[in-house]
This record gives structure tokens, sequence and C-alpha cells, in this order.
């Protein structure tokens, strides 16, 4: 099948909003991440047929222990839309999901490009303007929410919507303490007020920073045309297990070690 199909096909299957659609590498066990790169690009171009601008970069799988399990030499990515992240405004519709769920994840804004090869978090943190906490809504129109990674890719990266918390500048002078604080800070994420899963900032690749330098990194590898350019936002991988949600929930993450308040979202 033609990366034009299977994409009208994603967009199809998101639409009917039920969990229906058989993941491409069960079809095809030749669909590699070439295969689905070439169908996440058809996604961005005909989303972008219907005036939908891509803002940014979400990341998958950012857990090195899953890597050889999962046959991966890096972590994966797909595109975030200008209808799908908003700045937090106390609540989010899910009328358009299937069977959503939620992480609390780090947000980056870009001022400048990621460079190539290895980079320490110091020096990636210098490329963003800011960070915050944020809330990623991930969606499956696999069944079960069972996939591999090319499906991961090939499906909008599992990305329904990204809610941004209170941005925290990052200034020179501040680069050295976020440097600590990046991968010791602990997140705890409450349902209704009842804590549900905790995290630390080391699950996003040892640190949220390494994970973006990470990401920068392998998209210069695979896409060089198309590197992660300033004013791009990056969500940069969940801090916690993904969490089940419904309408009429109310969702808060609490960080400790890092200053960044803490994020409240209403579902409806």
């Amino acid at each position: 099948m033609s990366a034009h199909a299977l994409a009208l096909e994603m967009m199809t299957a998101r639409a009917s909003r039920q969990p229906t659609l058989i993941p491409p590498s069960a079809r095809d066990a030749t669909f590699d991440l070439d295969a689905a790169y070439a169908v996440e690009a058809e996604l961005v171009r005909l989303r972008a047929a219907i005036d939908r601008k891509t803002v940014g970069r979400k990341v998958g799988f950012a857990n090195k222990a899953m890597w050889r399990v999962l046959k991966l030499d890096s972590l994966v990515w797909a595109h975030m839309y200008d209808d799908t992240v908003q700045f937090a405004s106390g609540s989010l519709s899910l009328a358009a999901m299937c069977s959503p769920k939620i992480e609390p994840e780090i947000v980056f804004k870009l001022k400048a490009p990621i460079g190539a090869g290895p980079l320490e978090a110091a020096a990636v943190l210098e490329s963003v303007e800011w960070l915050a906490l944020g809330f990623e809504i991930i969606d499956c129109a696999f069944p079960d929410w069972k996939f591999q990674p090319v499906d991961f890719v090939a499906s909008f990266g599992l990305h329904a919507g990204l809610v941004v918390g209170e941005p925290l500048q990052v200034e020179a002078d501040r680069i050295p303490h976020l440097v600590e604080q990046l991968p010791r800070f602990t997140v705890k994420l409450l349902k209704n007020g009842d804590s549900v899963a905790e995290g630390s900032g080391r699950n996003s690749l040892r640190s949220p920073a390494l994970c973006l330098g990470e990401l920068g990194a392998a998209i210069l590898r695979r896409s060089p045309e198309e590197p992660l350019a300033a004013g791009e936002l990056i969500s940069s991988g969940t801090l916690t297990e993904s969490q089940p949600i419904a309408a009429g929930e109310t969702w808060t993450a609490v960080v400790e070690g890092l200053d960044l308040p803490a994020l409240t979202l209403t579902t409806t």
C-alpha cells in the first residue's frame, strides 16, 4: 500500500473514533521505519492541504531499555499541529478521541536549531527559549493499544493533543541549575485528587534535555532536510506510565525539584 493510501486510512481511522485499524506492521512484514516516516510526511502534506500547520514534534520510546527489544537504534517522532496544541486553559474536550490516555511531559520551545552529534545537556539547553510542564494526550486507532514503533510513527505518533503549562524562561545563568534538576526532579500525577502515577526526569532518556538532544541528532540522521528549528515546540516523552482518561475528570501534575508550577486539566 502506498504512503498516500496509508495516510488517508490513518486519517479516516482517527475521524471514525473507533480502534479498528489493523497496524501496518501486522499486514506487511517489510513495513519499516523508512516506510513509516513516508506515511508521516504524507500526513503532514494532507493536513497542510486543509490549512493545518505543524508547530513542533513529539517523541516516542524515549527509553533505551526498550530499544534492543524493539530493534530501535534511537527514539522515534511525529509532528504536532496548530489545532492539537494549546496553552493551559483549564479544560480539554475528548469528544474526537476513541481511547485517550494522558502523559505528563516536559515541553521545550526552541530559539535555535539543535546541532548534530551527541550533545551535553547544557549545550542542548542553549538552544531552548523556555520549558514547561505539559500534558500529552495520546490516542490509538489500533485495537487493545497493540502496535510496533513503525505503526506509532505512521499513525500521528498517537498524538491527539498537547496542553502546555506556564513556561519557565531558560536564561544562560539558569542552565547549570537546570542541567542538575532535569534528571532528578520527580512528578506525581493525580486523578480527581488521588495519586495514580509517579515518575521522574530520568524516565525521559535520563533527562528531558538529553532526550531533546537525541531527537535533534536522530532527525538530522534520517531527515537532514528538516532539522529541529527555532520556534518549534517539542514534547520530550512521558515521565510516568500513560493513564486512561475520560470526560468529567480532573488531572493534575505536580513536580518537585524543578521550578515549574503544577498543571491541572479538566476533561469534557
